[in-house]
């Protein structure tokens, strides 16, 4: 009496094949990325282009400051006066540039922890979705591998 093995080859490609490979939640991963990508992109650059614009006016406020001391006066104390009032003025612009830096960098962080939260949220909920499917999918597949090996 001859036992016949069961041909396990079959069965694991109707096991196989009742589990599709479903791209849609890596596609929707990657699609949360690029956008979160994206976002911080754009929060890094506007932060640049402010910081770009505040020290362009710093240079600039400084030059024309810096013109009134080199300008040729009458009387020598007059040249003291013009570098006293240029330092006075240098530590004041330097104050309100280095408040406006502050502002800038306070507003990044400030964005940048919204765009984290909701991008956790986005990402906590692709992954929900995608495990509940996953879910469902598998558990099917297993009752049709169940019965076809019946």
């Amino acid at each position: 009496m001859a036992t016949k093995t069961q041909d396990f080859t079959k069965v694991m490609q109707d096991m196989m094949s009742a589990f599709p490979v479903d791209t849609t939640a890596m596609q929707d991963a990657f699609k949360t990325q690029a956008a979160l990508g994206e976002k911080m992109s754009k929060v890094a650059l506007d932060a640049a282009e402010k910081s770009a614009e505040i020290s362009s006016k710093w240079t600039k406020d400084t030059l024309a400051k810096a013109s009134e001391v080199a300008a040729a006066k009458t009387e020598p104390a007059d040249y003291g006066k013009a570098f006293g009032d240029f330092a006075s003025a240098s530590a004041e612009m330097a104050a309100e540039n280095l408040a406006a830096f502050a502002e800038v960098a306070k507003k990044v962080q400030m964005e940048t922890v919204e765009l984290m939260l909701a991008a956790g949220k986005d990402i906590q909920e692709d992954a929900t979705a995608a495990v509940k499917k996953a879910t469902t999918e598998a558990t099917a597949a297993a009752k049709k591998a169940a019965a076809a090996a019946k």
